[in-house]
């Protein structure tokens, strides 16, 4: 019971600790925790968005490495290590991560988007345009998304396709349609 006792406790201090932006104290605790138990998926989680706050991105990688060999199954896991892994340029590896996330969960608009911003990266439009079509399914009215298919569809040489997102865009998100506008040099056509 102490050790339960003790973990409950610690996972009190750590949460205690970063309410007070304490980070690093909170990374301690999470350190003693991980030496009572190196398979706490709480603490290897906590770890990692730490060291991602505190701008270590290769060592908040390495935690979620960690989370997902411990939670295989966790789809959120998967992304924000494939996020990160995007972060440090480490495209391939992203796109896994990215593809194990929606094999978990087809309906991770979130990693549909991110799987789509690393084939962009590798220069797969094609690829590009069915994670981003599948994104603004699941997204309909979120900006990110279709702002990306139109970029996509102007570096296909398919102006007319980022023109109707433009004017789709239109009707939610005047700013994005506008950035677009000026970024394609598409102008304003008629609705």
């Amino acid at each position: 019971m102490t050790g339960a006792l003790n973990r409950w406790f610690l996972r009190l201090q750590i949460k205690s600790l970063l309410v007070f932006n304490r980070r690093q104290a909170a990374l301690d605790r999470v350190d003693s925790l991980l030496a009572i138990d190196p398979d706490d998926a709480y603490a290897w989680a906590t770890r990692a968005h730490v060291l991602a706050e505190q701008g270590d991105k290769a060592g908040a990688a390495q935690a979620l490495e960690r989370l997902v060999n411990l939670q295989p199954r966790h789809a959120a896991g998967w992304f924000n290590l494939g996020f990160l892994r995007e972060d440090l340029g480490r495209i391939d590896e992203a796109e896994a991560a990215f593809r194990q996330a929606i094999a978990l969960d087809d309906t991770f608009d979130r990693a549909w988007y991110g799987l789509a911003l690393c084939l962009i990266r590798q220069r797969r439009f094609d690829d590009a345009v069915v994670a981003l079509k599948r994104n603004t399914e699941l997204q309909p009215m979120s900006p990110y998304g279709w702002y990306q298919l139109a970029r996509v569809h102007v570096d296909r040489q398919e102006p007319e396709e980022a023109a109707k997102i433009i004017r789709h865009l239109r009707k939610f998100e005047p700013k994005v349609a506008a950035q677009l506008e000026r970024e394609t040099g598409l102008g304003k056509s008629p609705a």
